[in-house]
């Protein structure tokens, strides 16, 4: 019997190089794909999110180089930016190579007071963040899970924040209790920050306290606080983390806004809202690089943090494409 060779081998077979893949070629890298995200964890998937997204890159990127300026701060420049030895020139020199940022009537170096008045901004708006996230994780973690009563009575405590005008109060307590004091600036701008977060965990918890997940761990006899802590809060912490980044942002700005009118930092210490401060005299002399230089560095860093607060939402909503 005769043996006839096959006409696809003759015309080399199915075309897969020439004319591009086959369907079930797509349809199995589909599913290679979909078996490599499986075996990702949450985090690492948002971590993937957000390398895509290039301007929070950047914005993360320029942020962590502001940290480590506030951290080796007196390492980069080792003298008292208040206390700097040279001749008082008046109306100060404008930027040189001795000087980047140039000085002001007192001799003082911009650069030196922008480099050591970064440790003090950021710290405000770094320590104040945490302490308005854990405040308003946890009031707003109670009210939702349990609702009813408890969830009346800390709504309303929330919405007297939201009525009463909070850039005056800060004024007030940063006049009466901050004594130009950091510790007491960041305590004041924490504790009256966290209303937002607030109504953001409560909003999540009541949506997911009726979940199956939720419903299973009550009926294995699961704790109430670990199930508020341990399985409701990971699935609603995307959106705190993204409104605490601007938290963060917005007290940097307070900080220099309060600082401005003589009502934050201290005259003997250094920030960039001190250092603003100090340029109100220069305004109209024409020195612009008193008050250029620290108000560029908070523009900014705010602008960098904003932009990790886009990347982050984007990376925490698990309906991005990757």
């Amino acid at each position: 019997m005769a043996i006839y060779p096959d006409p696809t081998a003759l015309s080399g077979g199915p075309a897969t190089t020439a004319a591009g893949p086959t369907p079930a070629d797509v349809a199995q890298a589909d599913a290679d794909v979909e078996v490599a995200l499986e075996s990702l964890g949450q985090w690492q998937l948002a971590w993937r999110r957000f390398r895509k997204h290039r301007m929070a890159m950047v914005g993360l990127g320029f942020f962590v180089f502001m940290v480590l300026v506030a951290i080796f701060g007196p390492i980069i420049v080792p003298y008292d930016p208040l206390n700097i030895p040279g001749s008082t020139i008046p109306g100060g020199m404008p930027p040189s190579l001795a000087h980047p940022f140039g000085t002001d009537n007192d001799g003082r170096d911009v650069f030196a007071m922008v480099v050591n008045g970064a440790r003090i901004s950021v710290a405000i708006g770094g320590i104040s963040m945490l302490i308005a996230g854990i405040v308003g994780v946890g009031v707003g973690a109670i009210a939702g899970y349990f609702g009813g009563w408890v969830d009346n009575v800390l709504m309303r405590v929330v919405d007297t924040f939201f009525a009463i005008p909070l850039l005056f109060v800060i004024l007030v307590a940063a006049r009466f209790f901050g004594e130009g004091q950091v510790t007491s600036l960041i305590l004041i701008f924490g504790l009256l920050s966290w209303p937002i977060i607030a109504r953001l965990v409560r909003a999540s918890f009541l949506s997911l306290r009726e979940s199956d997940f939720v419903e299973a761990a009550r009926a294995v006899g699961v704790k109430d606080a670990r199930i508020t802590f341990r399985h409701i809060l990971p699935n609603a912490i995307g959106p705190v983390i993204v409104a605490m980044t601007l938290i963060m942002a917005s007290n940097i700005v307070l900080e220099a806004f309060v600082s401005y009118l003589n009502f934050g930092i201290s005259p003997d210490q250094t920030s960039w809202g001190n250092a603003l401060a100090n340029a109100q005299s220069a305004l109209g002399l024409g020195n612009w690089w008193w008050a250029f230089f620290p108000g560029m560095a908070i523009a900014i860093t705010v602008m960098a943090i904003n932009f990790v607060g886009d990347g982050l939402r984007d990376a925490l909503d698990p309906r991005t494409r990757l």
